[in-house]
């Protein structure tokens, strides 16, 4: 299975490929929108792991052109902003799961053991 992480901080984006390789994940990352775009024309991750506050846009608002780009993309939120609203927001987007940061390897495992195969 193939991971994309959209995220602006590095350090996130380094933690969270690592943990995945735990599961025989392999990820690639990028760390703006524009730059998820740019990924997205070669490549068609199955799992996408979005934060919702990037410098060029809000992850929320790009969920519906992932879905119009990838077939049947898995979309795990994560944010350090967890309020109920964003919570709603994301759902209602079409996000999968939802993440607050910040995260633990456990739960990142959790939530890919419930990923379909």
């Amino acid at each position: 299975m193939k991971a994309l992480i959209i995220d602006d901080e590095n350090d996130i984006c380094y933690l969270l490929g690592t943990i995945l390789l735990n599961k025989n994940i392999s990820s690639d990352y990028v760390n703006s929108i524009k730059d998820a775009r740019r990924v997205l024309i070669s490549e068609g991750p199955r799992v996408i792991f979005l934060d919702n506050h990037l410098p060029d846009g809000r992850g929320v608002d790009f969920i519906g052109e992932l879905k119009k780009r990838i077939p049947a993309p898995i979309i795990i939120m994560l944010t350090a902003y967890d309020t109920p609203d964003d919570r709603r927001k994301a759902m209602e987007a079409g996000a999968d799961f939802f993440i607050p940061k910040p995260f633990s390897r456990e739960t990142i495992f959790r939530t890919v053991d419930l990923l379909p195969q």
